[in-house]
């Protein structure tokens, strides 16, 4: 009999939560679950969802880092029309795959504009299918009011919160206490890492200091401490690769590449990214989700100079944490520039690989048991 699973992604600006969705269709697919990934988000080129059935619904984006409007695929702000639009296509699509399990991208906890397609979509579920959400470890910026309004939804709707983290590392109650109250819908996956060690019959990225930054952004203020960094005399032996996300803005990435000491590269993100970590000297990256994990999951040495702003701690959040376990070294955010960042990523280099051990890193094959445990037993 066929289990079904309709998972609903929206991504409004980076990639990680594309990216980690990808991982998680492609596990769910790999335990013979029949699964439609409902996108709500522009495609992204290095998501990889593997052989499982994409649906897209009308694409819509941030338009800036402020999330000051949402755009459409013609770079018009969505209206009332659009959302109904969007909204019949998306309970439409549940009709036709009648799942047994609608499994959420981050809503509730975020994407709080799409509770105008998503309360509708979880009323028409209601006894009909079992709903999960899908939530990374750390959570940031949700005020009391908006908690409260979480938990209405949570305990109204779903059956289960998958949190992609572990609970002796970072408890989902850490950025987001009101979690209490619902603990025992909660299940912790462990991490979601993208999966292998790299092509070990390849020697790219050999010995070289990687700098990256996963989507883009919000990267250009550590390409830039970098590439000075790269021309300090300290490092005129190691060649240095930077990495830039698809987000970045062309003229910055010829600006870059113009800036470039000699050994140096400027280049777009590389789909062999988990091959670069597996042989590099050195990875400097964001704190991102996605990119910590394959980080650690490589078992390089590292230095993570996280992002982050007056409304964005969720980067440095974590990092703080990793580091105080010994699975990462990290630069303070008031720290990145070019010295700093270069004294840093000098001591990254004497350290070597982190002695800590690894946190549990199967949260993708632990996801897609727990929904496969959902879609058979209710």
């Amino acid at each position: 009999m066929s289990r079904r699973v309709l998972f609903y992604v929206q991504h409004l600006l980076g990639v990680g939560h594309v990216r980690r969705a990808a991982a998680l269709a492609r596990a769910m697919a790999a335990k013979n679950l029949d699964v439609t990934v409902a996108l709500g988000g522009f495609r992204v080129a290095l998501a990889d969802f593997g052989g499982v059935r994409l649906y897209q619904l009308p694409p819509v984006r941030a338009a800036d880092m402020q999330f000051s409007a949402l755009l459409d695929e013609n770079d018009h702000e969505v209206n009332a029309n659009w959302w109904e639009r969007r909204r019949a296509r998306l309970l439409a699509l549940y009709e036709q795959v009648d799942p047994q399990v609608i499994l959420t991208e981050h809503f509730p906890f975020g994407r709080g504009a799409f509770r105008k397609e998503l309360v509708p979509l979880m009323q028409a579920a209601k006894g009909r299918a079992r709903i999960a959400c899908s939530v990374r470890d750390v959570l940031v910026g949700i005020r009391e009011a908006k908690a409260d309004k979480i938990v209405d939804l949570v305990e109204h709707y779903l059956d289960r919160v998958l949190v992609h983290g572990t609970e002796a590392l970072i408890p989902f109650t850490a950025t987001f206490a009101a979690a209490r109250q619902f603990a025992d819908k909660i299940s912790y996956t462990g991490y979601v890492a993208q999966g292998g060690g790299g092509d070990a019959g390849s020697n790219a990225g050999r010995g070289e200091i990687i700098v990256s930054i996963g989507g883009g952004a919000a990267g250009e203020s550590l390409l830039r401490a970098g590439i000075a960094a790269a021309a300090q005399e300290r490092f005129a032996n190691y060649r240095w690769r930077f990495l830039a996300g698809a987000n970045l803005e062309a003229a910055v990435f010829r600006d870059l590449e113009t800036r470039a000491p000699l050994n140096a590269i400027v280049e777009p993100a590389r789909a062999d990214f988990t091959t670069l970590l597996a042989n590099c000297a050195l990875s400097i990256s964001q704190g991102g989700y996605n990119t910590v994990m394959d980080v650690i999951a490589a078992g390089c040495p590292n230095l993570i100079a996280p992002f982050a702003s007056a409304s964005e701690s969720e980067q440095d959040f974590r990092a703080l944490r990793f580091e105080a376990r010994g699975l990462v070294n990290r630069l303070a955010p008031e720290d990145l520039n070019p010295e700093k960042l270069g004294d840093a990523a000098a001591a990254a280099l004497k350290a070597g690989v982190p002695k800590a051990a690894k946190p549990d890193m199967n949260g993708a094959d632990e996801t897609a048991r727990l929904i496969l445990d959902m879609a058979e037993n209710g």
